[in-house]
């Protein structure tokens, strides 16, 4: 503070301070100043980038939204792509299979014809060709029910010791004619299972190793553990290398080194995709050079089927002289049952195409079973026809269903009427095993 009775040269001194302090107090007002501004500058500039880099967000979003909405249409024609070919391999399929069924009796009769080594060759050769068609057909026919999202399934009791009767006599031929041992240990065991799908997993499991194995044989059998009876296949095959477990599930996969079986590789893949639809676990077991074993969980159902003691050869003749109604409106398909039912079975058949003229041929004298398509004309159907066919003999007559529509509903139509159903292609021997549990 300058006082008047400073001297000059403290004045001055004074004043020079003064002055250096508002210098000082100038050059940092100054600088707060620039820095200010510099703040103002990044935060305009900031505040720039965020909005187009919101811009940019807001245009991929849009995208993403257009991408969705495009991958949503192609997922739905997708879907409905899937579901066309479903219903379309469903109403084909009695069409496909029916020529195919006709054939097969055909060709079951010409067998039990008299013939010339040649003859018997090209027979032999026909069978094994039919053989190969309706197996692949049974094979898309599976896969495609089986990657249906609606597949239903008639879960019922099934004795595993009818199964392997049945698996016995068809495989039978075929583990002869490449000099293996088939056995099939007896069980009274019953589960809890589909009856055609687990049939189905059984007979690809049975094939596959028979196809697979060279020497030695095949043993079929089941295991109880706890509540669940494990079906296991065993065979003395090849043996499956650890990195091939896994792919030989999928389609189209066969083991390299029997790139000859014959067969287009889709057996385990329908086994595994049936399993796993039914909720039964599946496993195997390998070792090379000493075959491989296969294992099926089944729930158990308590209580034991009954045995069958009848020789089979002795139940078919007991069909000699029995009457059979045959509900067919193929005209190939009669011819065939006719052929089979009177010269392999001795039965007498009586041959209508529907419900009407099933009637009319039955009058006062019901036969002794009844032999249904499940599609007729008109809108008829097979169980129709049953149910009249019952209603006019005033007693459930035995009767069967054969047809080539893998409908859940049909089977429990058939079940709640205690009518077995048999699926197209029929074998005549399936045909027989039929009607002699029928009229047992």
């Amino acid at each position: 503070m300058l006082r008047d009775d400073d001297p000059p040269e403290r004045q001055v001194a004074k004043l020079r301070r003064i002055s250096d302090v508002l210098i000082d107090r100038i050059d940092r007002l100054e600088a707060s100043r620039g820095s200010a501004w510099s703040m103002f500058q990044a935060a305009v500039a900031l505040e720039q980038e965020v909005m187009a880099r919101t811009r940019e967000l807001e245009q991929a979003m849009a995208d993403l939204s257009q991408r969705n909405r495009e991958l949503a249409v192609a997922r739905a024609a997708a879907e409905e792509a899937n579901r066309s070919k479903t219903r379309f391999l469903r109403a084909a399929s009695h069409d496909l299979v029916q020529p195919l069924s006709a054939a097969r009796l055909f060709l079951s009769a010409l067998t039990d014809t008299p013939m010339d080594d040649q003859q018997k060759e090209l027979t032999q050769r026909l069978s094994g060709a039919f053989e190969s068609v309706e197996q692949l057909m049974h094979a898309v026919l599976d896969i495609s029910r089986l990657d249906s999202q609606r597949i239903e399934f008639n879960r019922q009791p099934v004795a595993l010791g009818d199964l392997f009767r049945r698996l016995a006599a068809e495989f039978a031929p075929m583990a002869q004619a490449k000099g293996l041992r088939l056995g099939f240990v007896p069980t009274d065991v019953v589960v809890e299972s589909d009856p055609i799908f687990l049939r189905r997993i059984a007979q690809n499991l049975v094939s596959n190793a028979i196809k697979y194995t060279h020497t030695g044989g095949v043993v079929v059998g089941v295991r109880r553990r706890g509540a669940v009876g494990w079906l296991c296949v065993f065979d003395s095959g090849m043996g499956i290398p650890a990195v091939d477990r896994n792919r030989i599930f999928d389609e189209f996969q066969r083991l390299g080194h029997d790139s000859g079986t014959p067969g287009m590789g889709l057996g385990l893949s329908i086994v595994r995709r049936a399993c796993a639809k039914l909720g039964h676990p599946i496993s195997l077991s390998s070792e090379a050079m000493r075959g491989t074993l296969f294992r099926v969980g089944l729930p158990l159902i308590d209580g034991d089927a009954p045995r069958r003691s009848t020789p089979q050869d002795a139940a078919i003749r007991g069909l000699r002289g029995r009457v059979a109604l045959v509900v067919e409106n193929d005209d190939a398909m009669r011819r065939g049952y006719e052929m089979i039912l009177a010269e392999r079975l001795g039965m007498i058949p009586r041959v209508t195409g529907g419900t009407a003229e099933a009637l009319a041929a039955m009058g006062d004298e019901p036969p002794d079973a009844i032999i249904a398509d499940y599609s007729l004309e008109g809108g008829d159907t097979g169980i129709a026809a049953i149910d009249a066919l019952r209603a006019a003999a005033a007693r459930p007559v035995p009767a069967v269903v054969v047809t080539a529509h893998r409908d859940p509903d049909i089977a429990r139509a058939c079940a709640a009427r205690g009518v077995p159903l048999l699926e197209k292609p029929v074998r005549p021997s399936e045909l027989g095993e039929a009607l002699v549990d029928l009229l047992r």
